[in-house]
This record gives structure tokens, C-alpha cells and sequence, in this order.
């Protein structure tokens, strides 16, 4: 695993907490699901926005399903939105997954 962290300061501690919260979910998801080799994290400020980028060299194939036996993604996803934040989840068969948070930092 690789984690890349360049923030000049820390964001505000509700943005950080959810950032932690994804980051956390997104590694669960790799260990359980994925079959990778390989995950980078790469966390980023630009301007007011706190990017969190997680990606993972393993099967791919993951999708956000709101059915009530797979709550991560569908879960994660709302956390994200009610820190008015944007998720993308990019994850063809075969791999890489990437997904991408943006958190508004103001």
C-alpha cells in the first residue's frame, strides 16, 4: 500500500472525520473484495476542496448497490452527501477501482 498525503493544512475536523471514514471503508472494501496487489491513497487540497483518492490494481466490478446485504458503497456514498461532498466510483471488470471523494473544506 501506498498512502500520499499533501495538504499545506489540516482540513476543517468534520471534513477530516468523513475523509478518515472513506478512506477506512474503501480499504475494507479492497481486503474483502478485491483481490489487489496493490492500493494507492492519495489525499489532496485544492483550493476549499479535500480530494480523496483511493485505487486498486484488483477485479474491479464494484458498484454502489443500495440492496440492504451490501450497505458499504450505499453508505459511504450518503455519508460523502451529507458533508455536501461528491463521490465517483469508476470500476470496470477486470479492474482498476478508483474511487474519488471531493469534500467542500468551507
Amino acid at each position: 500500500m501506498r498512502v500520499q498525503v499533501d495538504l499545506a493544512e489540516r482540513p476543517p475536523r468534520a471534513v477530516e472525520s468523513v475523509a478518515y471514514f472513506v478512506v477506512a471503508e474503501a480499504l475494507t472494501n479492497v481486503a474483502k473484495h478485491a483481490g489487489a496487489s496493490r492500493v494507492d491513497v492519495v489525499v489532496t487540497r485544492e483550493a476549499d476542496t479535500l480530494r480523496v483518492v483511493v485505487m486498486d490494481d484488483g477485479r474491479g466490478g464494484a458498484r454502489i448497490s443500495h440492496d440492504s446485504s451490501h450497505t458499504g458503497l450505499a453508505g459511504l456514498t450518503e455519508r460523502v452527501r451529507s458533508a455536501r461532498g461528491h463521490l465517483t466510483l469508476t470500476s470496470p471488470s477486470g479492474g482498476p477501482t478508483i474511487l474519488t471523494v471531493e469534500l467542500p473544506c468551507a
